[in-house]
């Protein structure tokens, strides 16, 4: 509990007296200790769930990272094969309209998902430094990528 100090000092001011009763009053000192305390109580009661959502975060930060590397190295093989095609199919009349928007949509696709590479993994390669070494500065920026990745990748699946 924070210590009340007591003023004892008088003082006139233009010939009006200021009380001379002692007036109390709390360190700010004191008043910061006591939330530190607080938050240190409050961080240590909840350090597993801390520990553990740290943890999860972590893994799930690998195991995206892991399925960029194989949508990407998939998209280029599909995007290879797609360059080689599509010119080909175009000047073909017995392929269907709708199979060759089907192929372009897919060559649209996996572009994006090319183009995304790098971007991508370097979000998920920061986080993922971020989170193990405990830098919140790493973290912290990143937040608005990830966001911009889901709604990419939620705009690419089918309706």
């Amino acid at each position: 509990m924070p210590t009340p100090i007591k003023a004892t000092a008088s003082a006139t001011a233009k010939g009006s007296a200021v009380s001379a009763k002692p007036a109390s009053f709390v360190k700010f000192s004191d008043k910061l200790t006591d939330s530190i305390t607080d938050i240190t109580k409050i961080i240590e009661q909840n350090k597993e769930m801390i520990d553990s959502i740290q943890e999860i975060a972590i893994e799930l930060t690998s195991s995206i990272g892991s399925l960029h590397t194989l949508t990407v190295k998939y998209a280029r093989i599909a995007n290879q094969i797609l360059d080689v095609l599509l010119p080909i199919l175009k000047n073909l009349p017995v392929v269907p309209k709708n199979v060759m928007a089907l192929l372009v949509n897919l060559e649209s696709m996996t572009q994006k998902i090319i183009d995304n590479e790098t971007s991508t993994a370097k979000t998920i390669t920061d986080v993922r430094s971020g989170l193990n070494t405990g830098d919140v500065n790493k973290i912290r920026g990143h937040a608005d990528q990830l966001k911009n990745v889901t709604r990419t990748i939620t705009g690419m699946l089918p309706k």
